[in-house]
């Protein structure tokens, strides 16, 4: 079912908000209901990154102007533009809450206080039309705010602050508002080579090697643990979470590494909890992990290019997702503009299948739809998002013809209006 007339004027009318001068990483897990109207929301790099080292190349120059409304025509894919939530302080990553009922966002160039802290912010939305309401803004914990996810408790934001190395824990209030910070990790250990063990050959990509860079943090299925990425260190980082306190401790093995230079940036879960896939900036790689649910710990198994055989020159990697029937995994390419596409075997491992162009340049990040009928792409160079038909029983992309305008498109969520029968 498409939205009503009526809906989209709705739609389009509720988010006049005034944003306080403070405010300028994964869309939540439901059931899908085809029949409901749908929103996506669209993250944006709204102001140009400062402070920063001249060898971070992929520094976006601020095209867009917030969070981005759509409407989504749930036959087609196709996006229908509707209010923005204007912020000057770039909200890059957006994460909706189970319920439906809140959306939080890592506000990346803000700047706040002596030690230039970025901020994360705390929206309602509304149950009928999908508008967006500010709550609150608070400190992350750390500079640059790249990645925010939600504890499965719902009680607990996760915070990955790239430019300040450090991951932190944010209380969730029952009112849907943030509280300050319950605890900060500041990531520590030598820094990896500026030349990835895997780069391609001919290659000139240097994004993150300068410092500790926390670039995704994420709990395992179970909540018990919670799991982050340094590309700095080249490490995934194992935390055990008190979820009474909002505290992490090291697990018994408290990090792996990855090869020199290569950069973890994301990971993905299989839907099965056992297997662990990360993907690496630098080096192009993705790597498959067996996880172990009670110790939080994981064994490398197999390392595969995420590039089409024979490429040689620069890229970066960005987003990873894994289907929700655990049957493909999917790696963006910065540079080499594609969406590898892998099949998962039956002990976990990959084979890659096919390439798909993504109709813009530098694709920061991907999602699917709730039903995973569709796909779509934030290009982030290209100030598009392109919108792709999913084949579930190859794994092939398909474009549907369909882009979105959006300035610096960072990422895209998904929310079900179950309010608006």
């Amino acid at each position: 079912m498409t939205i009503s007339k009526s809906s989209r004027r709705s739609f389009f009318y509720t988010t006049a908000l005034l944003v306080s001068p403070f405010v300028a990483g994964s869309s939540q897990a439901f059931a899908a209901d085809p029949e409901l109207p749908l929103i996506a929301y669209v993250g944006t790099f709204s102001s140009p990154l400062k402070d920063t080292l001249p060898t971070q190349v992929d520094l976006p120059p601020g095209n867009g102007r917030g969070i981005h409304l759509f409407a989504v025509n749930r036959k087609t894919g196709e996006l229908e533009p509707g209010d923005i939530v204007e912020m000057g302080t770039s909200p890059s990553c957006l994460v909706v809450n189970s319920a439906g009922t809140h959306i939080y966002s890592a506000n990346e160039t803000d700047r706040i206080g002596a030690d230039k802290e970025g901020t994360v912010s705390a929206f309602s939305i509304n149950p009928k039309t999908g508008g967006l309401e500010l709550l609150n803004t608070v400190r992350s914990g750390g500079a640059g705010p790249t990645y925010v996810s939600i504890h499965p408790s719902g009680k607990f934001l996760l915070v990955a602050n790239y430019f300040g190395g450090s991951v932190s824990v944010i209380p969730i209030l029952p009112d849907g508002r943030l509280a300050e910070p319950s605890d900060v990790k500041n990531d520590a250990g030598p820094i990896g080579p500026t030349k990835a063990v895997h780069a391609p050959p001919g290659s000139f990509a240097f994004s993150g090697h300068d410092r500790t860079h926390a670039h995704m943090i994420q709990s395992d299925p179970s909540g018990r643990f919670v799991l982050h990425v340094d590309l700095g260190t080249d490490q995934i980082l194992i935390w055990k979470f008190d979820a009474e306190k909002g505290k992490l401790s090291p697990a018994e093995t408290p990090s792996v590494s990855l090869p020199p230079g290569d950069g973890p940036r994301h990971f993905h879960f299989h839907p099965n909890g056992k297997w662990f896939y990360s993907i690496q900036e630098e080096g192009s790689t993705l790597v498959v992990f067996d996880y172990d649910a009670e110790k939080g710990s994981l064994s490398a198994r197999q390392t595969i290019s995420t590039l089409p055989k024979g490429f040689k020159g620069s890229n970066f990697c960005s987003e990873i997702l894994v289907s929700a029937d655990g049957k493909f995994v999917y790696a963006g390419n910065r540079l080499h503009d594609s969406i590898g596409i892998f099949t998962v075997g039956e002990n976990g491992t990959l084979t890659h299948v096919a390439d798909e162009w993504t109709r813009g340049n530098y694709p920061r990040s991907f999602n699917f739809d709730p039903t995973g009928e569709f796909l779509y792409c934030c290009n982030q160079r290209a100030d598009n998002v392109a919108i792709f038909k999913v084949n579930k029983t190859t794994g092939e992309l398909v474009f549907t013809g369909n882009y979105a305008a959006v300035g610096n498109p960072s990422i895209i969520v998904f929310h079900e209006l179950a309010g608006a029968r």
